[in-house]
């Protein structure tokens, strides 16, 4: 029968290593395995990734890069409402064409063509440039294809002759922004006004609208492309020098948006050469024999591995591959290189301890060490990306699930691959073999020469001992000798509270002023011709928004006179919004019912009502559009609000949240929709989402973080890095210019994990060790992992410092929060957490650390 178990091994409230103690074991057991036996855990990785690498022959047809289907929510409300509007009111392109009336944007090229020089573009000189500019375009295939209302095509802009060959519209004759029952808001821009007659306009914009709906649409399809591939030259050969031409089309925005992903592939090479170097650079030795160089290299290639089998399981699976997984490569890669040091340290504090001579016992202490460090980690990221795709964007869903699974294989890749690198690196310094041409090296004392570099390259070290392991290094001894005792001295310490309370009320002063909501032009090149298109757009036509549909979406008594007053209320209350202009609304019923007011119809009763319909239609055609009228009632029925002054993402979520509000309240039941609605609904989950994520995702660090480190007010302090460092990178990248999107959501999701990584490392070697006072634990924990800590941001930020060199938002913007959070995340692990550690010293340590001190070689 078993004896007692040792208090120090029982849980307790100051102790919970109840995991901790069976996960050494199994590591020591695994080490035991890979020294043992280490080739097949080198050779099984490579095969294991050749084999789920060829899953990248799916990579085509896995990209799924729609802009809609990847940045929208998914169950996004105006996704339901234009399902609704495409049912009830059906549209088609060759005979009744309506640009408000179309439930997505169409199919169309837009051209923006503004007066130089400060005039006006209804002068003479431009107005004639327009007008050779619209003929270029309207040539006989887009004749074929357009839209057409009346039997012909529609009409670029509202101010053009049908015939394209008109003089300009004589000076003082426009009235803005309603000339006659024509709304001039979207065709003109730049506008100046005296009494509402138009006295010069800067800009003027044209709109070619094509057929999407028949068999025409493909061909509608390969004429835009054309024209984007030709429209430079043909405005390059029309000399045109009184007006500036900016073009974009339907398909610019997806197109562009999937250029993306080529334009960071040649920054991969970089990525890798970066960090192998400074692997290589950090794991240099002055001897031929225990130079690191290939151990780095091979960590570097263990990250790579890690990319190749899990990019390559999920192509096989089925999982789409969006844009924004391309950044992932870039992060792993930072995050295996930084594993890779904690490992390299940990044996090579085993390897100074002389009691520990076999290769199996230095394994085994390394992993004990390392690996549960590592582990916690690992499984920290991991879970903050698994609840990552817990999200209603599918392009954090893609993100999250990639790089986590990649995460996976970097783990299990480091524990065996990287493991068994380290045992046969071993045997070769073991057996005095070059670091490049395993030959193996004799000191000689008359081959040795005076010259240091010599002997470290060709003979075996510059002491002329290759067979003795190396002291501590130098980064080490800086950070145990100088700034261990500097950063725990007592008046530091209080400049460091001081430093962390302006750190944090900076951080919350930026959170208060986050800005939400992706701004579509960011999905484009810096370079992109669509870029000037949205400056002219925004410098020009902001002033009018969307023209949004206000639908009935049951049939009601419209016969009935307080049915038509209650939709009059609530028509009224969604024009008192301060975003809805009343004198532009557009109303069938309104309409309708002044007919019935001046005695020329009769609508009291039903049958009246529905039959005088065609009394409606006389005076306005374009209204049948608008009636989704059966035999005997009216199913649906839609009007016509304009928004003003709708320039901001704040103005787009206000509009949005006050448009629907406003529908809710009404007794009639109501919908709101424009096609842009698609976009605007990002802003009322990505909060909701973002907020989610982070409080779900900290709340299973704190469980890890209680499972795997003996110590629960260590827990409490890695818990509190997680939330300190969230709060940080949020607040500061507001000051940043990045606003809070679905894709610095994917970064606020990393910042979880990453949050985790530098403290849990200073924080689980601060518990488990034997020194007796606060500070000298603090100092060696930092003596031990300050320097892995460091080598692991550094290789980190070198993994994502060249997409700050990328030419879009996306990647750029990858940069920017990965910088934030390894900067304030190697703070708090190198400054933060140390010293409020050594508050609580007393409480800090568990009952097992006395037999599982990490013993240093004196200097």
């Amino acid at each position: 029968m078993a004896g007692p178990r040792d208090p120090a091994e029982r849980c307790s409230c100051r102790n919970t290593n109840c995991v901790e103690r069976p996960l050494r074991r199994l590591f020591e057991g695994l080490a035991a395995g890979v020294a043992a036996c280490p080739w097949p855990f080198v050779l099984v990785p490579l095969l294991l990734s050749g084999g789920l690498g060829a899953g990248f022959v799916f990579l085509p047809q896995r990209q799924a890069n729609d802009i809609e289907g990847q940045f929208t929510p998914t169950w996004g409300p105006a996704k339901a409402e234009r399902d609704f509007v495409r049912r009830h009111f059906p549209t088609n392109d060759s005979e009744r064409f309506s640009a408000a009336r179309l439930p997505t944007e169409g199919a169309y090229a837009a051209l923006i063509a503004a007066a130089t020089n400060g005039t006006s573009v209804l002068d003479a000189a431009p107005w004639a440039e327009v007008l050779r500019l619209n003929a270029t375009v309207h040539d006989a295939e887009y004749e074929r294809l357009c839209a057409r209302t009346a039997g012909r095509c529609a009409s670029p802009n509202e101010l053009l002759s049908r015939r394209g060959d008109a003089g300009p519209p004589e000076p003082g004759s426009l009235r803005f922004p309603v000339n006659g029952s024509v709304f001039l808001g979207a065709a003109l821009g730049g506008v100046e006004t005296d009494g509402g007659r138009v006295l010069r306009a800067r800009a003027l914009k044209l709109h070619y609208y094509l057929r999407e709906d028949g068999p025409e649409a493909q061909d509608s399809r390969r004429w835009l492309e054309r024209f984007l591939q030709n429209i430079s030259s043909k405005v390059a050969e029309l000399r045109l020098g009184s007006i500036q031409v900016t073009y974009f089309t339907s398909l610019s925005r997806q197109q562009e948006f999937e250029g993306n992903a080529k334009s960071v592939i040649p920054l991969f090479s970089m990525t890798y050469f970066l960090t192998i170097s400074f692997a290589v650079i950090s794991c240099l030795r002055l001897s031929c024999i225990r130079n690191n160089t290939w151990l780095a290299s091979c960590g570097v290639l263990s990250s790579g591995l890690a990319v190749l089998s899990s990019f390559g399981l999920l192509l096989f699976c089925g999982v789409p591959f969006v844009v924004t997984v391309a950044n992932a490569p870039f992060l792993i890669l930072g995050v295996g290189v930084d594993d890779m040091f904690i490992m390299i340290a940990c044996w090579e504090q085993s390897s100074r301890k002389k009691e520990k001579s076999s290769v199996k016992s230095l394994l085994a202490e390394t992993y004990s060490e390392a690996a549960l460090s590592v582990t916690i980690t690992t499984l920290t990221d991991v879970l903050a990306f698994f609840i990552g795709t817990w999200t209603a964007f599918p392009s954090v869903r893609s993100f999250c699930l990639y790089t986590g699974t990649a995460f996976v294989f970097c783990y299990v890749y480091t524990m065996t691959f990287f493991g068994a690198v380290l045992v046969l690196n071993h045997k070769r310094e073991q057996g005095n073999r070059h670091w490049l041409t395993c030959m193996r090296v004799d000191v000689d004392k008359d081959q040795a020469e005076s010259s240091c570099l010599y002997n470290a390259c060709c003979i075996g070290s510059c002491s002329r001992q290759p067979s003795q392991p190396e002291g501590e290094h130098p980064m080490s001894i800086f950070f145990k000798k100088y700034y261990g005792p500097f950063v725990t001295n007592k008046w530091i310490k209080v400049l460091m509270v001081l430093l962390y309370g302006v750190y944090l009320g900076g951080s919350i002063y930026g959170c208060t002023q986050v800005r939400e909501g992706i701004d579509l032009r960011n999905l484009a090149n810096d370079a992109s011709y669509v870029i000037p298109y949205y400056d002219d757009d925004d410098k020009y036509f902001s002033t009018y928004g969307p023209r949004v549909m206000v639908v009935i979406t049951e049939s009601v008594d419209y016969w009935n006179e307080s049915v038509r007053l209650s939709i009059e209320s609530c028509a009224q209350n969604l024009e008192n919004i301060s975003y809805v202009d009343k004198n532009l609304s557009e109303s069938w019923l309104r309409v309708y019912t002044e007919l019935d007011k001046n005695g020329l119809i009769d609508i009291s009763s039903k049958t009246d009502f529905l039959n005088n319909l065609n009394v409606l239609l006389r005076v306005q055609q374009s209204f049948e559009w608008d009636i989704n009228k059966t035999q005997d009632e009216i199913e649906a029925s839609r009007f016509f609000i304009q928004t003003v002054n709708v320039t901001s993402a704040v103005d787009e979520k206000n509009l949005l949240n006050e448009l629907r509000e406003a529908a809710k309240q009404c007794s009639i039941p109501l919908k709101v929709y424009h096609p842009a609605f698609i976009y605007y609904d990002q802003y009322l989950v990505i909060v909701q989402n973002t907020v989610q994520n982070v409080v779900v995702a900290a709340g299973a660090m704190l469980v890890v973080s209680l499972l795997l480190i003996p110590n629960p007010l260590c827990c409490l302090w890695v818990t509190f890095a997680i939330a300190s460092v969230i709060v940080g990178v949020a607040g500061f990248m507001t000051f940043w210019n990045v606003n809070l999107d679905s894709i610095s959501m994917i970064n606020l999701v990393i910042c979880i994990g990453f949050s985790v990584d530098f403290s849990a490392h200073i924080s689980y070697a601060f518990v488990t060790s034997g020194e007796s006072s606060a500070n000298k634990r603090a100092i060696e924990a930092l003596s031990l992992l300050g320097y892995p800590v460091l080598q692991g941001a550094v290789s980190t930020i070198l993994g994502v410092v060249v997409l700050a060199a990328a030419s879009t938002y996306i990647f750029r913007t990858f940069f920017k929060i990965m910088f934030l959070v390894i900067l304030f995340g190697a703070l708090h692990g190198l400054v933060f957490i140390p010293v409020f550690l050594t508050f609580f010293g007393s409480f800090g340590r568990s009952p097992n650390t006395i037999s599982k001190k990490l013993e240093l070689e004196k200097l």
